[in-house]
C-alpha cells in the first residue's frame, strides 16, 4: 500500500498558480489527485492547469477572487459539477499589503489582510466540510507561516493572520476530528517566491537570512509540496490539528 496515494481523490487549492500553491497542485497530481486550480486570474488557472495535464495529472481551472463569499460558493459548485465531491483543501491564497511599521498600516490594508487570510479561509471550510463530514472523511491544510510563531516589526498584521490560521486549524480539528477530518496548517520559513520577493531578492538581505538558515538556503516551492502530500494523504491519517514548520532550522536556531 502507497501511503501517499491520492488516487481518486479531488483537491481543491487556493492561491496555486504559482509558488508554493502552484507546487503543492503539482505533487498532488502527480500523487493521483485530480486539483482544481484556483486564483484570480484564468489565464494563469487555464496556465497551469494545462501544465499538469501535459504532465499526464488531471486538472480543472476554476478562477476565483477568494475575499467575494459569492465567488467561493461558485468555486465549490464548479467543482461539484466537474468532479462529484471535494477530499481535500489547501487553503494556500494571502495577501500582504503593507510592509512597514503595525502603526502605520492604514485600516484598508488591515481589512484586507484579515478578510483574505483568515475570514476567506473560514468560509471556504464552512462551505466543504459539510460534505466531508457526511462521508466521514477529508483533509483541510492550511498554509501559514513562521511569522504566526514570532514578533515582527514589518509584517506585523500579517503574522497576526498567520497566527489566526493556526489556531482555526487547532479548534477545527477539535471540531472535526469525530467525523475522520484532519485540520492541519503548514508554516513555511522564508521561500523564494513572487510574493516573499520583498524578503529576498535584495543580495544583501538574502545572505542575511541564508546566514541564519541552519541548512545555509533559502526554501523552494517544492520543499513545502510534501508535507502537503504527507496531510491530505493516507500517511496523515493520525495527525490533526497540529502546524508543522518547514524552515530550513530557523525557528529551532539560537543565536550562538
Amino acid at each position: 500500500m502507497n501511503l501517499f496515494d491520492l488516487t481518486e481523490k479531488v483537491a481543491v487549492i487556493t492561491g496555486s498558480t504559482k509558488g508554493i500553491g502552484k507546487a503543492i497542485a503539482q505533487q498532488m497530481a502527480a500523487h493521483g489527485a485530480k486539483v482544481v486550480i484556483t486564483s484570480r486570474k484564468a489565464d494563469s488557472c487555464n496556465s497551469v492547469a494545462q501544465e499538469i495535464k501535459d504532465c499526464g495529472g488531471e486538472a480543472i481551472a476554476i478562477p476565483c477572487n477568494i475575499s467575494h463569499k459569492e465567488q467561493l460558493k461558485t468555486l465549490v459548485a464548479e467543482t461539484h459539477n466537474t468532479y462529484g465531491h471535494i477530499d481535500i483543501l489547501v487553503c494556500n491564497a494571502a495577501v500582504n499589503p503593507h510592509f512597514g511599521s503595525a502603526l502605520e498600516i492604514p485600516d484598508s490594508a488591515f481589512e484586507k489582510v484579515m478578510d483574505v487570510n483568515i475570514k476567506a479561509n473560514h468560509w471556504l471550510v464552512q462551505l466543504v466540510a459539510p460534505e466531508m463530514m457526511q462521508k466521514n472523511d477529508g483533509a483541510i491544510i492550511i498554509v501559514s507561516s513562521i511569522g504566526g510563531f514570532r514578533g515582527s516589526n514589518t509584517l506585523g498584521a500579517y503574522s497576526i493572520s498567520k497566527a489566526a490560521d493556526m489556531q482555526m486549524a487547532r479548534n477545527l480539528a477539535m471540531e472535526l476530528g469525530p467525523y475522520n477530518i484532519r485540520v492541519n496548517c503548514i508554516a513555511p520559513g522564508l521561500v523564494k517566491t513572487d510574493f516573499a520577493r520583498a524578503l529576498w531578492e535584495d543580495p544583501v538581505r538574502h545572505d542575511m537570512r541564508v546566514e541564519k538558515t541552519p541548512l545555509r538556503r533559502l526554501g523552494e516551492p517544492r520543499d513545502i509540496a510534501g508535507i502537503a502530500v504527507y496531510m491530505a494523504s493516507e500517511a496523515g491519517a493520525w495527525t490533526t490539528g497540529q502546524t508543522i514548520v518547514i524552515d530550513g532550522g530557523v525557528t529551532s536556531a539560537g543565536d550562538g
